[in-house]
């Protein structure tokens, strides 16, 4: 199909544009040019790390909005690089086809399935045995309060007994509360 001649054009197109493929004779030739952006890319993760532990490490960083910023930071920039032209992408801001079509598919929607799923959660929470579940909820805000302990197993056992996630959720929020991202400027 037309469609699919497209696809696979822009496909050839993403690889020799925005890869930058086309820029090394042989890119895995011996695989050197492969090794060299290995290489790169762990060196900027080591600085990265050690900028972390310098800085005072993950938790304060992230209490701080360090890492959100440094997102939106690079978001920003990327959308610049995009926006002049200095970093391609196909069909974006290069190689764009005027009268291109855009039709999305889209699935609609269906109350059936969310009737279906509010019916099956009902059921289960009716032929569970609650007693067991709430003794197990219990547990987990026990152990979800002790910094040492592994919530892992005692929410395994959780579900196999038919919490619900929101039950489990719920209850967790009980102990840690709800998480509010940092806004960053």
């Amino acid at each position: 199909t037309e469609e699919a001649m497209r696809m696979a054009l822009r496909t050839q197109q993403v690889i020799a544009e925005e890869s930058n493929v086309t820029q090394v004779i042989d890119p895995l030739g011996g695989s050197y040019y492969v090794e060299a952006l290995t290489s790169e890319y762990e060196k900027r993760i080591m600085d990265i790390l050690a900028e972390v532990d310098e800085r005072g490490g993950t938790i304060k960083l992230i209490q701080e909005g360090w890492f959100q910023k440094r997102v939106a930071d690079f978001a920003y920039e990327t959308a610049l690089r995009k926006q002049s032209g200095e970093k391609p992408v196909i069909g974006v801001n290069t190689l764009v086809e005027k009268e291109e079509v855009h039709d999305i598919e889209t699935h609609p929607y269906d109350q059936t399935t969310a009737e279906r799923q509010v019916s099956r959660t009902q059921r289960i929470r009716r032929e569970r045995d609650n007693v067991k579940v709430n003794a197990l909820l219990e547990r987990l805000v026990e152990v979800a309060k002790d910094d040492t302990q592994n919530i892992m197993p005692v929410t395994i056992d959780l579900v196999r007994e038919g919490a619900t996630m929101g039950d489990i959720v719920e209850k967790l929020k009980t102990v840690w509360g709800v998480y509010r991202e940092t806004p960053v400027f």
